[in-house]
């Protein structure tokens, strides 16, 4: 199966709807296609159905057989395009990166970088108890190495 041919087809349908984007594409040694798409507002039914026909249409069956799965991404796994950091403003983040890893919840993601904000208890300053304290942490893209939605009940 010619990957190449299959993104292009992805592209194709992903093109009639901008705020949908690919997340990944991968074709197993037995031909089977799995396409994983998100949006910005989420990923109607109706949409996986769409892209799923576009790509089976163009492809022959008789020439090669495959099978096809058109998914959106799991709440399990990490994120892996800048435009799941946008969406997912003001959740709480597990990020980690080479040196450490943080907890809280994302307040800003550009083309560059995410910002996470989180509250801690120190020592005061002077006399005792504890004060609450507001943390950020400003993130390159380059230095996540792994960010999942933390799902709170």
């Amino acid at each position: 199966m010619n990957q190449t041919k299959v993104k292009d087809l992805v592209d194709e349908a992903l093109a009639l709807n901008e705020t949908l984007f690919l997340i990944d594409l991968s074709i197993s040694v037995n031909n089977k296609i799995q396409i994983t798409v998100d949006g910005d507002n989420g990923v109607p039914l109706s949409e996986c159905i769409r892209i799923s026909r576009n790509v089976e249409n163009s492809l022959d069956r008789e020439e090669e057989d495959f099978s096809l799965e058109v998914t959106t991404p799991d709440i399990s796994h990490p994120l892996k395009d800048k435009r799941q950091y946008v969406k997912n403003i003001n959740r709480i983040l597990t990020v980690k990166t080479a040196e450490e890893e943080f907890e809280g919840t994302l307040t800003e993601a550009d083309t560059n970088k995410i910002v996470l904000t989180w509250k801690v208890r120190e020592p005061k300053p002077i006399g005792k108890g504890k004060v609450t304290v507001l943390k950020t942490a400003t993130i390159d893209y380059k230095d996540i190495k792994e960010a999942k939605v933390k799902i709170v009940f």
